[in-house]
């Protein structure tokens, strides 16, 4: 049987200099109804969308262009590069309430202004309805996706025995200065800040089941001391660790091909 073509997908380490550890990361807590990974912790995040892709959207980024977008993620598993970015920054909006946003003069959405914290809601509760396009709504604010903010971190795709299949980039970003998080919509049933070293134990010791690119993520933060060591050292843009998969296609091997003189 040919394996399902795997879907484009973002996910975000959201990280912040904690108050119980040095760095912490957010994850949620997939529902145990769902299909894809019931009950197993992850970081935010979704597929990528065709209005991720549109010239509209990419028209309100800022941070990072499109053709340098291309040189980190070559556009060959049905997304444009630029597109798994704003997928990144719809998601987290979307399941966290944090908006990675700013003004003209590239400054940062004042969300500390309780008025302006009303109307990044009104453009997250738009998104989650399923409403206006997200550059229709940053227009109408006259606010640009602050892309800069994420650096891109590693590559994943789901094995082709799965009957649902992703292409996922993960990405880093810091929590924007005087933003807070919160566990919302319906696919998650927790949210909540975590040392890495703390997450990978659970994982280890069988307390807190996730995937490989979960638990290879919280590893790899937990190699450093402080926020303000992580993303230093992810300043060159560069995936920083991979999936099996996407280890064995660098090699040449294409999985998702059937054996020699066998048909499907």
């Amino acid at each position: 049987m040919i394996p399902v073509r795997p879907r484009p997908a973002a996910s975000v380490l959201l990280v912040r200099a904690g108050t119980a550890a040095p760095l912490e990361v957010y994850m949620i807590r997939r529902q145990r109804s769902m299909r894809f990974l019931g009950g197993y912790y992850a970081f935010p995040g979704g597929k990528v969308d065709e209005h991720d892709a549109s010239a509209g959207i990419f028209a309100r980024c800022r941070g990072i262009s499109a053709r340098d977008a291309e040189r980190l993620i070559p556009s060959d598993d049905g997304a444009p590069a630029l597109a798994y970015w704003v997928s990144a920054a719809r998601e987290v909006l979307e399941e966290t309430g944090v908006l990675f946003a700013c003004d003209a003069d590239g400054h940062p959405v004042a969300t500390r202004d309780p008025a302006v914290a009303a109307r990044v809601e009104t453009i997250r509760e738009a998104l989650a309805a399923g409403g206006e396009p997200f550059e229709a709504l940053l227009e109408r604010e006259k606010w640009w996706l602050d892309l800069g903010r994420f650096r891109y971190l590693s590559h994943f795709i789901t094995p082709p025995a799965n009957p649902i299949r992703y292409t996922a980039r993960f990405f880093l970003a810091p929590l924007p200065a005087g933003q807070g998080s919160r566990l919302l919509g319906s696919e998650a049933s927790e949210g909540f800040w975590i040392a890495p070293a703390d997450g990978y134990r659970g994982f280890r010791e069988g307390v807190m089941p996730m995937a490989e690119p979960a638990d290879c993520g919280l590893a790899y933060l937990a190699q450093f001391d402080d926020l303000e060591a992580v993303w230093a050292a992810s300043v060159d843009g560069r995936p920083k660790f991979h999936g099996i998969l996407d280890r064995v296609q660098a090699a040449g091997i294409d999985i998702d091909a059937p054996p020699a003189g066998r048909g499907s």
